[in-house]
């Protein structure tokens, strides 16, 4: 009996010792946690000073009065600012964070091994003539609602003042560049220009400066024109005998894919999860549309045989499938009413969530729809642009592309292409409950890092899961809608073959096509769109696909998990609740805590 109680005695000791060593633990966990918070705060304000441009995107405006020269200086300052903070990194040891701040901890330092490498391997600076263009810096200051108007007006003057100097740094740079890029930078600076010429101009009217300043202030701006202009024209005569192709090359590829991405998987499991992706998908929809042939087409009359017969069901299920899209397609908005149509669709979208109680959407945040900007042309046709976490309560603008000017044959491809089913889709992953929803979250992290530094393929991938996510729960639950919704998904799954075939395999023009009009279904306008995006982006396009399939197949894992514990708002609003941080980390924070 004495052994037994000695025993029991022993063994409540070792677990009181046991516990106190776990609360000790746990005392060097929370006690190192303020030094990193510190260093963070630090860390962002040091950020600030060496990107003021950005620091004002994200609606922190104590510099935006600075427009850096992108030089020698400049880049030297950049690497200086990189190498400092990795080594102050390393002072703290990984074991003594809460995993809030690991997850911190890695994105940090993910962002200055990226700078490092973007300036000494990839020299994007030196190919990239796109990348100078002061246009959106500047529309973002006359856009603001942060300050009154003379303000931001005041700090825009001495904003140009480096403007010649900015643009003299970009000609000293550039060697051999791609064609693709000049082209690019041409066509959006010379675009950006009417924020000088015209925006700057009418605000400049709305204030009650002197006529000096105003005098004075017109003439910078002048100045900024002639500099704009004086690129324009530069890059337009650059006796460029070697340009460099557009295209990155595997190595430089895959390093992008990992500081940009940062997924758990390398991006050839990425391409060949695409592939087989794409191949799924083309089985279902062969299934439905061989399904709704005979509602669509079945009973039309073959032009070519005029009465004597009807259309006959084609035996190549690709085509199949195509005849069915082409023939939905047709039921489109007019030119002139695709903005309006997008501005009525999202009130629609917010009353399906609340109904469905599938995420909290926060009506106090604007959600404007625009005309996509000038200097924004040329990229995408339509996309967000939010604001940063400093200013949590400015708008967000749904940029939407003008069909202004375009010729019949072409609105009517875009517009079959942005169908009635597939523009429903669009507003889906744009807007509600996609990037709007996401990026009104992403501000209201706790984490600064993890909204500042936000993850694009998390970015993405989230307005990809919704679009699914809305289906399933009964969103226009027509098979219609599905097979329009399948044609989208293959888009996004397309995006990803599309673009590592081309940076990686030499993928042709003619071959891009046929996997964008062939196989992925789409109208020559869109894949004439895909293919210059393409070529003046690189890795971007794998977001779509690569954070779509982390975040469907975690939310799977953890259905399996919880069983009926499982509940779908509040998945969303916990995942949403790390800010854009990458999946993989979202992932390990939510297991740790997964009810």
């Amino acid at each position: 009996m004495k052994n037994k109680i000695l025993t029991v005695i022993i063994c409540f000791t070792i677990a009181g010792c046991s516990s106190n060593a776990q609360k000790q633990e746990n005392k060097t966990v929370t006690d190192m946690d303020p030094q990193f918070d510190l260093f963070k705060a630090n860390f962002i304000e040091e950020l600030w000073k060496v990107y003021p441009t950005w620091a004002s995107s994200q609606g922190y405006h104590k510099y935006d009065s600075i427009l850096v020269v992108p030089n020698d200086a400049s880049r030297a300052k950049e690497l200086t600012f990189s190498k400092t903070n990795l080594d102050l990194l390393k002072t703290f040891d990984l074991t003594g964070l809460s995993d809030n701040n690991k997850t911190d901890y890695y994105m940090i330092e993910n962002q200055l091994k990226s700078i490092d490498w973007a300036i000494n391997e990839q020299k994007s600076y030196e190919w990239n003539p796109s990348e100078y263009n002061v246009s959106s810096a500047f529309a973002e200051i006359l856009n603001g609602n942060y300050d009154s108007l003379d303000v931001r007006l005041r700090n825009f003057n001495l904003k140009m003042a480096n403007i010649p100097a900015y643009y003299q740094a970009a000609k000293n740079n550039v060697k051999n560049p791609t064609l693709e890029h000049t082209q690019l930078a041409i066509d959006q600076n010379l675009g950006g220009i009417s924020v000088f010429e015209k925006d700057f101009h009418e605000a400049l009217n709305k204030v009650h400066f002197g006529e000096h300043e105003k005098q004075m202030m017109e003439a910078n701006a002048r100045e900024s024109v002639k500099a704009i202009n004086d690129y324009a024209e530069w890059l337009k005569k650059l006796d460029n005998k070697t340009p460099r192709n557009f295209r990155l090359g595997k190595e430089l590829y895959a390093k992008k894919f990992e500081f940009d991405i940062q997924s758990g998987y390398t991006v050839d499991q990425i391409y060949e999860k695409a592939i087989a992706h794409k191949k799924e998908l083309h089985q279902k929809m062969f299934e439905l549309a061989d399904k709704l042939w005979e509602k669509h087409i079945g009973g039309s009359i073959d032009v070519t045989l005029g009465k004597k017969g009807k259309v006959s069901k084609p035996t190549d299920s690709l085509e199949l499938i195509k005849q069915v899209i082409d023939k939905i397609s047709e039921k489109h908005v007019k030119p002139e009413e695709f903005q309006t149509a997008i501005e009525q669709q999202l009130p629609v979208l917010v009353d399906f969530i609340k109904k469905k109680d599938l995420i909290y959407i926060d009506p106090s945040k604007p959600l404007v729809v625009r005309k996509e900007p000038d200097y924004m042309a040329g990229v995408a046709g339509a996309s967000i642009s939010a604001p940063g976490p400093y200013d949590k309560n400015g708008n967000t603008y749904y940029n939407v592309g003008s069909l202004s000017g375009w010729d019949k044959e072409k609105a009517e491809s875009y517009l079959r292409e942005y169908n009635h089913y597939i523009l429903q889709i669009l507003n889906i992953h744009e807007a509600i409950p996609g990037h709007y929803t996401q990026l009104v979250y992403s501000n209201q992290s706790p984490s600064l890092i993890k909204s500042l530094f936000g993850n694009s393929a998390m970015i993405e991938g989230w307005a990809v899961y919704t679009e699914r996510m809305m289906l399933e729960n009964g969103y226009d639950d027509s098979p219609e809608m599905w097979l329009m919704y399948y044609k989208w998904n293959l888009r996004s799954t397309c995006n990803t073959i599309l673009d590592y075939s081309v940076h990686t395999k030499n993928m042709s023009k003619e071959e891009a096509m046929n996997l964008l009009v062939r196989e992925a279904f789409q109208q020559k306008t869109e894949a004439e769109g895909k293919w210059k995006r393409v070529s003046v982006t690189q890795v971007q396009l794998c977001c779509y696909f690569t954070g779509y399939t982390e975040i469907y197949d975690f939310r799977e894992e953890l259905k399996k998990q919880l069983g009926d514990k499982f509940n779908l708002k509040q998945f969303h609003e916990k995942f949403l609740s790390y800010g854009s941080a990458p999946v993989k980390y979202i992932k390990e924070l939510m297991l740790k805590n997964p009810s």
